[in-house]
């Protein structure tokens, strides 16, 4: 309470009515900034409005979801919207609904905006409109964000303040700042005739347009082809030539891969219906127009020193030395489909925005908490952030990144307003059913494989645990002081998996035998399944640097694979569950089976160490209680004498039942004899 207090009381003072002086220019102060009002911008603000926070959302355009209302350009989206799946489970049916944020509202489910299973991305735009008004969310549209920079502050939380100017020249001030602008600004790759190339963009989606044509496609991603699937009917032939080879999502389990809804031109491809794809560096080709407005591809080291204005006729081309050079027919037109990449333009050099490196130079450099590189206190969200699962996870597309923001924000209010992680504690006995119910149920889990997992911190000398959900394991290290919970004695961390040398665009994913059924050999699953790693110790920093290579986490002490199961249904008793139960009591030293009273009772007498649920159960007075049948499966059993016809005189005939339970076993000293061999618990159902 004391940080919220100090929060709200510094911000007070610095924010008389929430206008702040600072160099002489007026700002407006939030503890919170959001730019971008897409799906995480909004996932964002309902977040930190549920917690009570001041924050507002920017959004440059009129209404939510401005990227969605352009593109995909042809509206089709490849984020599935399953129906139906069988299940009741709200948590469990967010695993086939990619396209819904998280809120406590029912009807902010995106089932009730389309039945489509690839929805139209009109109703996208109609779904994050209603996810803003509905929920009220705090944003002021109309308002592009053109320049952020830094105010150094020894009283800010961060040692600093955020300044944001808008197109108004309208300053604003904030203590955090979350950058949820996706990114949108087209991949445009310059050479030698690039002019005319045609963009994503902007070209036509009307097919007949391109009736009769010859189209050369720059790109091998989803918008790639997506615009080639809207023009095959109606075209000559289609080209598509890219850096790279096509990455097709079934085979990679990435979803920002080539998708099977887009895939038309492989067909004609592969059986030979004039369409189709090559390699090679887009930087390297070059193209050039001739009198008849036809293109031709040739390579840029052709083109040196020579003049292109004097016409094609002077320019060598690949064909004039290799005859059956691939690309010697002439186009129509060019088509650039390169996708996207990061506005760093807008942002002060000194908050260090830097980009990525190779593939990753499209997103800016965060750390696997989301938080910048370079910069405290400024947080990336949704697309913008992939770069901390790209081309592992799903951490660029809505259904990864509701919970990657959910996951900030909770760090955010552990950070600044001393609001721990949430958690919730149970006893040991409930380690195993807790663990089933969240890999058969979570999305988060299981959409954020490799990325998010489930921590369960043991307590009082491993007789209770808290369970703490979907945590980034990036920083597991610092677990302590990112969630404000305590790590005294060891840890589990549940998280999901594909398996090793599985998925890949090289290779075979449907060979025969690719399953694995048996629990023995469920290390060698492939599919995605979940995995349990046992730490004594919270693992360091220089552990996880040292982590093996596409390790998710360091070596553990333990741990186990539950095998894959083909209706992701992970309770089968034998397969799944004692597997699972056996692990954990070995890395506890303990027996997590529930009992009889009666059973325990016994184990009283046998045992130096009762099972904990034998120990809860006395603790809250849930003994034995005692039975004239117990008594006499007592004495059956050679536990105890059989007194009844020595110990008892007088009026009382030795069967009498008279007087209570309680007195039938305590009134008298029970002479007990040596303790025969009893059946090991293990074989106890």
């Amino acid at each position: 309470m004391a940080p919220v207090l100090c929060g709200t009381l510094l911000g007070l003072a610095l924010c008389a009515s929430s206008l702040c002086a600072a160099s002489g220019a007026a700002f407006l102060y939030h503890d919170y900034c959001v730019i971008g009002a897409g799906p995480s911008g909004l996932q964002a603000a309902y977040f930190l409005q549920r917690a009570g926070r001041d924050y507002v959302v920017f959004e440059r355009s009129h209404a939510p979801g401005s990227f969605f209302a352009l593109y995909p350009r042809h509206r089709k989206l490849i984020s599935i919207n399953k129906q139906y799946t069988g299940k009741s489970n709200s948590e469990f049916n967010l695993r086939h609904d990619w396209n819904s944020l998280l809120s406590h509202d029912r009807r902010l489910l995106f089932r009730h905006y389309s039945r489509d299973f690839f929805p139209n991305a009109d109703a996208m735009v109609r779904y994050l409109e209603d996810f803003a008004s509905m929920l009220k969310l705090r944003v002021q549209y109309n308002t592009a964000i053109v320049h952020v920079t830094l105010e150094r502050d020894e009283q800010a939380w961060n040692g600093h303040y955020f300044l944001l100017t808008d197109q108004d020249k309208q300053n604003y001030k904030c203590s955090s700042l979350l950058v949820a602008t996706g990114t949108w600004v087209p991949n445009v790759v310059n050479f030698p005739g690039s002019e005319y190339v045609e963009g994503y963009e902007t070209v036509s989606i009307n097919p007949e347009d391109f009736a009769g044509q010859t189209v050369l496609i720059l790109g091998r991603g989803n918008s790639a082809f997506e615009t080639a699937e809207n023009i095959l009917g109606v075209t000559n032939f289609i080209h598509m030539v890219s850096r790279s080879r096509v990455r097709l999502s079934w085979a990679t389990h990435y979803v920002g891969d080539l998708r099977a809804i887009n895939n038309g031109l492989l067909d004609t491809y592969q059986l030979k219906s004039l369409d189709g794809l090559l390699e090679g560096d887009l930087e390297d080709l070059a193209i050039v127009k001739d009198k008849k407005g036809k293109l031709h591809i040739t390579l840029r080291f052709y083109l040196e020193n020579r003049n292109t204005s004097a016409g094609i006729d002077s320019i060598t081309l690949p064909q004039d030395e290799l005859d059956n050079f691939a690309t010697r027919a002439p186009y129509d037109r060019v088509i650039r489909c390169l996708g996207w990449k990061f506005d760093f333009s807008i942002y002060n050099r000194s908050l260090k925005m830097m980009p990525g490196k190779g593939d990753k130079k499209k997103y800016p450099q965060i750390k696997p908490n989301y938080e910048s590189r370079g910069t405290q206190g400024l947080f990336v969200l949704g697309t913008a952030s992939h770069s901390v699962d790209f081309r592992k996870s799903a951490g660029g597309f809505v259904h990864g990144f509701r919970y990657t923001t959910r996951a900030v924000h909770r760090l955010l209010e552990n950070r600044h307003h001393g609001v721990p992680w949430p958690s919730t504690a149970y006893p040991i006995t409930q380690l195993t059913n807790a663990i089933v119910k969240r890999v058969n149920e979570a999305s988060g889990l299981y959409q954020m494989f490799s990325v998010l997992a489930d921590i369960i911190l043991l307590r009082e000398n491993a007789t209770a645990f808290e369970y703490l959900e979907e945590y980034p394991v990036g920083v597991l290290a610092e677990l302590e002081t990112q969630t404000g919970r305590k790590v005294p004695s060891g840890l589990f961390v549940v998280i999901m998996e594909y398996g090793r040398n599985f998925s890949g665009a090289d290779k075979d994913v449907f060979y025969y035998n690719r399953a694995v059924g048996e629990a023995q050999h469920a290390w060698q699953s492939n599919f995605l399944h979940p995995v349990i790693y046992y730490y004594k110790h919270l693992p360091t920093e220089h552990e996880m640097r040292l982590r093996p290579p596409d390790w998710p986490l360091p070596r553990p002490d333990a741990v186990h694979h539950i095998v894959e199961d083909f209706l992701t249904d992970w309770t089968a008793p034998n397969a799944h569950i004692l597997p699972l139960r056996r692990f954990l009591e070995n890395c506890l030293s303990t027996d997590l089976r529930n009992f009889f009273a009666e059973s325990c009772f016994l184990f009283a007498f046998t045992r130096q160490r009762l099972p904990p649920f034998c120990q809860q159960g006395y603790i809250r007075m849930q003994g034995l209680v005692g039975s004239e049948g117990l008594r006499r499966h007592a004495m059956e059993a050679g536990l105890l004498e059989d007194y009844t016809l020595t110990d008892f005189s007088g009026s009382r005939p030795p069967d009498s039942h008279g007087g209570s339970q309680d007195q039938l076993l305590g009134d008298h000293a029970i002479p007990v004899r040596p303790l025969q061999h009893l059946v090991n618990a293990k074989d106890e159902l």
